[in-house]
């Protein structure tokens, strides 16, 4: 079993976005860019928008409202989260296991998005077939109740909806989206993982041989 992992660090192209936290509305981002000698010809609020709105105000890009509410509610997202109540499972369960008391320690950090873990784990089969999988850990913790795992009352197994999942005995090779990652298939590195904000390759910081 191995994990990698992603501390959520901002990036400069979400470190930049935290300038349009400030302005409400698509059209106080317009106003921002507006420059006096446009009031003083234009004589018009709306007029002058129009100008900063076409992208003549502004040294890169100017955002479409489109884009602008959309990178705005990104932003609010990750540096303003809405918390939601939670219980850690792993608290008071035996935790002899190395792998259950790794994953115990993170648990906490996935949950609240300070940390996002992938695992990888692979099983044999009684008659030797392999079934193995790339777990997105705090998307499976919104979604799966872990009590049976750390109360060792069931095995973790990957699942077709996971990140990765490949099943010998019957042919099935997947790969899908979760809340945090997608996978992809490359000529020059095969599987890679690549985090939906980022957009940043994660490769394996940490692992545990089974």
């Amino acid at each position: 079993m191995t994990m990698a992992e992603k501390k959520n660090d901002y990036p400069p192209g979400v470190e930049a976005d935290r300038r349009l936290l400030p302005f409400e509305t698509w059209e106080d981002y317009l106003d921002s860019l507006i420059e006096i000698a446009d009031l003083r010809n234009l004589r018009s609020i709306p007029s002058a928008r129009i100008i900063a709105a076409l992208g003549y105000r502004a040294l890169g890009d100017t955002l479409s409202e489109k884009e602008f509410y959309a990178r705005r509610a990104v932003i609010q997202n990750i540096v303003y989260p809405i918390t939601k109540p939670y219980v850690l499972v792993s608290e008071g369960t035996d935790l002899e296991d190395p792998f259950k008391r790794e994953l115990a320690i993170r648990e906490r950090a996935n949950r609240i998005g300070i940390l996002q873990s992938i695992i990888f784990i692979r099983h044999f089969t009684r008659s030797g077939f392999e079934i193995s999988g790339y777990i997105d850990y705090a998307h499976r913790l919104i979604t799966q109740d872990w009590g049976p795992f750390f109360k060792s009352k069931k095995m973790l197994w990957p699942k077709d909806s996971d990140l990765g999942y490949f099943h010998w005995r019957h042919g099935t090779v997947r790969s899908n989206i979760s809340r945090n990652y997608k996978t992809t298939i490359t000529s020059s590195s095969g599987a890679i993982t690549i985090h939906l904000i980022e957009q940043a390759v994660t490769r394996g910081l940490s692992s545990l041989e089974d």
